[in-house]
């Protein structure tokens, strides 16, 4: 378990391109999830997450941004928009509609939104500006990402802690399958550029 914890490290120039090459993590994805889980960290100190489980919840999310085939511009905009399928209870939870469609287009019932997949009324909450530019924007990798670092470090998580890593992971999505999905991925970026102790 440890792997999959407290790895963060400052995004410096050589470490990012390195580490993008050694993960197959877009470097301007990576970016973002290094300054998140610092912000995150700094925000609070007991939390321990580290970078690479928040690039795992972006891998399964949404391959960091490439669902669909779409891309990160430099700016950390989705290339498109990347909306989840109707959360109309077929399949999936049932949850009606908290934004009239405005980050989701769907009026009737809500969708996960962006990069990290935020189901509005989860974004109403949990949505931070990350970029500074004075917007919390659901389909930017900057202020997705550390939305995501902060719902992961709610409560008082300590997710150096297996079982607090794991109640993370699960508060963002109840199932095991994904905790272990995640667990898996952060534990490859952790072995993959060389931060397992």
């Amino acid at each position: 378990m440890s792997p999959a914890v407290n790895v963060t490290r400052n995004a410096d120039a050589e470490w990012l391109i390195r580490a993008a090459a050694q993960t197959g993590i877009p470097a301007r994805a990576l970016r973002a999830y290094v300054g998140a889980a610092g912000a995150a960290n700094h925000s609070a100190p007991g939390c321990g997450i580290g970078w690479n489980t928040v690039a795992a919840v972006g891998f399964v999310e949404s391959a960091h941004g490439a669902y669909g085939g779409g891309t990160l511009t430099p700016a950390g905009q989705a290339s498109g928009p990347i909306v989840g399928p109707s959360l109309d209870g077929n399949g999936f939870a049932a949850i009606a509609d908290t934004d009239a469609g405005v980050l989701d287009g769907d009026p009737h019932w809500d969708r996960a939104v962006g990069p990290l997949q935020f189901i509005p009324s989860t974004w109403e909450l949990a949505g931070r500006d990350g970029n500074g530019d004075g917007e919390a924007d659901p389909f930017n990798i900057d202020d997705a990402a550390v939305s995501a670092a902060g719902y992961l470090c709610a409560h008082g998580r300590d997710l150096t802690a297996a079982n607090g890593w794991t109640d993370a992971i699960y508060s963002y999505n109840q199932s095991d399958s994904y905790v272990d999905q995640v667990r898996h991925q952060a534990t490859s970026y952790a072995e993959k550029t060389g931060t397992t102790g």
